[in-house]
């Protein structure tokens, strides 16, 4: 009688309606053996059941369709800064052009100290050897694979060969990359010296071109390697792998903003 008035049905129709639902369920949803009808440990289930769909039908009368909008900080080394920021930008204006991206360029390792004390909201990273901090939350974008950069005119040799007979250019080791073209180079030559450290892969790409000297570097695009006319060699099977990652923290995740800046570098990395 009380739950009728609650819902202005007669008690009738409620105790018709209740009983249509155990015929449903084929289980009893009150204890009648007591003077005081009881719910069943079944009656409670489904009571939190049915109470989780209506908060998530209700939830749904205040979803906000606007389009992602506001400043997103952006944290991107400086090869992605080429390889992997124009056709994201080009993405993110055609999908999301209500965002506005602040670039913060920077190294792998200070990208991650601005993103944890929050100085930038997302950053475009090496993902660590090690695997990174499991208290962020990363976005795979690119794996791409070291190689050996020689000049176009360079005599055929092996890895071995060329390197231990032409002048080593390193990419710089703060970056994660030049940690791993070094290891790389150093258990194939044991203490290898190179002939200098240089922070940036255009550049060096263009010290190769200009006959200086040979590098192992990520898998330069086809641009630049067109354009400076430098030769690929491949690394074999013991060739390092670096991970391009967009990564931001947990806490962030869901912010639609975000989100949109992530759908866009991932269309950009699934470009050829």
């Amino acid at each position: 009688a009380l739950a009728a008035e609650q819902v202005n049905l007669t008690p009738s129709a409620v105790s018709l309606q209740m009983k249509q639902l155990e015929q449903h369920f084929g289980q009893a949803l009150f204890d009648r053996s007591a003077r005081n009808a009881r719910p069943t440990a079944f009656a409670l289930q489904l009571a939190a059941v049915v109470n989780r769909s209506l908060a998530e039908l209700e939830s749904m009368r205040h979803v906000d369709c606007a389009a992602p909008a506001g400043n997103v900080r952006l944290g991107i080394t400086e090869s992605a800064m080429t390889t992997l920021l124009p056709q994201a930008f080009a993405a993110l204006q055609r999908s999301a052009p209500k965002i506005a991206l602040q670039i913060d360029r920077g190294t792998t390792p200070d990208l991650l100290l601005s993103l944890k004390a929050g100085r930038v909201d997302a950053a475009i990273v090496v993902r660590p050897v090690s695997g990174g901090s499991s208290r962020l939350l990363w976005t795979p974008l690119l794996r791409e694979q070291f190689v050996l950069v020689v000049p176009a005119d360079m005599a055929p040799g092996t890895v071995k060969q060329i390197l231990s007979q032409s002048p080593w250019i390193r990419l710089e080791r703060s970056v994660v990359a030049g940690q791993m073209a070094a290891r790389f180079v150093n258990q194939l030559l044991p203490h290898r010296q190179p002939l200098v450290d240089v922070p940036g892969i255009d550049a060096i790409v263009a010290m190769v071109a200009a006959g200086i000297g040979v590098s192992v570097l990520p898998k330069i695009r086809y641009q630049l390697r067109d354009a400076y006319g430098v030769r690929e060699i491949a690394l074999g099977r013991a060739a390092p792998v670096r991970q391009i990652c967009l990564v931001r923290r947990l806490a962030d995740a869901g912010m639609r903003n975000l989100d949109a800046v992530a759908k866009a570098f991932l269309a950009a990395a699934a470009l050829p």
